[in-house]
């Protein structure tokens, strides 16, 4: 409670007081302009002093229980109502950016903002309820009034600390099919390597799916129920990036046993390459990925570049092999393998599918002569990556989320589309006969 000055009377300052917080409201109610909120902050300040400055001059006054005091504590009660209401919006907002943020730093950086601002919701609704708390048998309707600021202060409270026990750390395995289906190696990654907990997306068609590919691999104790506001899956790339870079050969051979376990190829998953492999040749081969999703639709494949990567692999005596979405604007070149949509196949849906299409690369590179993979940047390309499967992706820019892995992922490559001779960079990397596939960054 702030000390009534020499000389200050009631009369002067609650007047002040009450003009601050009609001017903070309005602040809020009006178009709202560039920084709208922090004059709604600055108005709100001045007014809670002067409301203090009001009571204590009542009190020093011995007006405390009059009319004069009543007045001031709704003032102030209203005041300190709309700051527990300010740090609750504050608060809110702060906590989806977090959730958001790309990375453990930022978003743990984020939760104690979230923090300071909860803890200033629960100083103004004390404030708030204190300033009312003489005021239970009083009918009048400025008593009223602080009631009711005092009680929406402790409603704006409850729900900034919900805020902070709702927090959850988990990651979400999704299992939607309109979900990008490859995000969830890098849940699983960040389980395996990191320790992070991970919560299944409930009641989708690949629930069981993933739920079967999580307790095969080992991690039943890290899953969790599932709830709202968990992190960001993009927090993951990070995870697993440090994980390697710590120990590459160890990371990989960690994540081979936990996502392949220690069974061959499932019979099934041979026997449906092998069916059609069986004209392919025996020569080296490579993966060339096609995507066509509605999210990022920029980062779809082109077909005009699937034709020359396709023409550039034959030409270095490598057949390429299709794998992923369906091509839109071209055919299936000449030369080429089309296993397109393979993981449509009942082969690699049900419960055991995703241990299954992770076999279908396995098998392809310990039978078939698969030494690599190239396509845009799209997840369905990391699982095998993480296993050690070379790996380039394409992109028109840096790509701060995935580049995390170059340099700590073996054999993972970027490789930036520079308008220029980018394609003709991959083709002179097609070294296969002496040192496999090593495509390297345009100059």
């Amino acid at each position: 409670m702030a000390l009534p000055a020499a000389g200050v009377r009631v009369r002067d300052v609650l007047p002040e007081a009450a003009r601050s917080l009609a001017a903070a409201l309005a602040a809020l109610s009006s178009p709202r302009g560039p920084g709208h909120r922090d004059r709604h902050r600055q108005l709100l300040d001045r007014a809670i002093v002067q409301g203090e400055l009001a009571l204590a001059a009542a009190d020093a006054a011995g007006e405390g229980a009059g009319d004069a005091g009543v007045r001031a504590r709704a003032v102030l009660a209203r005041a300190l109502a709309a700051r527990a209401a300010d740090a609750l919006h504050g608060a809110n907002q702060l906590s989806l950016s977090a959730q958001r943020a790309p990375t453990h730093e930022a978003c743990d950086e984020g939760w104690e903002r979230v923090a300071s601002l909860v803890a200033i919701a629960e100083q103004a609704a004390r404030a708030a309820n204190h300033a009312a708390s003489d005021l239970s048998a009083d009918v009048s309707s400025a008593a009223r009034n602080a009631r009711a600021a005092a009680a929406e202060a402790d409603g704006a409270r409850r729900a900034a600390r919900r805020l902070l026990d709702e927090r959850n750390p988990a990651y979400t395995f999704h299992t939607d099919p309109g979900f990008s289906f490859g995000e969830g190696w890098y849940v699983a990654a960040a389980a395996v390597l990191a320790g992070v907990s991970v919560q299944i997306e409930p009641d989708k068609p690949g629930t069981a799916a993933a739920e079967r590919f999580l307790r095969e691999a080992g991690l039943d104790a890290q899953v969790r129920p599932f709830r709202p506001r968990p992190r960001a899956n993009k927090q993951t790339t990070d995870s697993v990036a440090r994980a390697f870079r710590g120990d590459p050969v160890g990371a990989q051979r960690r994540l081979r046993a936990a996502f392949l376990g220690e069974a061959p190829v499932a019979a099934a998953v041979r026997e449906w390459i092998d069916r059609r492999l069986s004209g392919g040749g025996g020569g080296p081969k490579v993966l060339l990925w096609v995507r066509h999703g509605s999210h990022h639709t920029r980062r779809n494949t082109a077909g005009t570049e699937i034709v020359e990567l396709s023409r550039l692999a034959r030409q270095h005596g490598v057949t390429p092999v299709l794998v992923g979405d369906a091509l839109r604007d071209v055919t299936v070149p000449d030369g080429a393998v089309d296993l397109l949509l393979f993981w449509r196949d009942a082969v690699f849906q049900g419960a055991g599918g995703r241990r299954a299409q992770l076999q279908f690369f396995e098998h392809l590179r310990a039978a078939h002569g698969v030494f690599g993979q190239i396509g845009v940047t799209t997840a369905g390309m990391d699982g095998p990556a993480l296993m050690g499967m070379p790996t380039a992706y394409l992109t028109d820019a840096p790509n701060p989320r995935m580049r995390a892995w170059v340099g700590a992922v073996p054999g993972y490559r970027e490789i930036v589309r520079d308008g220029r001779s980018h394609l003709m960079d991959i083709a002179e990397s097609f070294d296969v006969a002496k040192q496999g596939w090593e495509p390297q960054l345009p100059g």
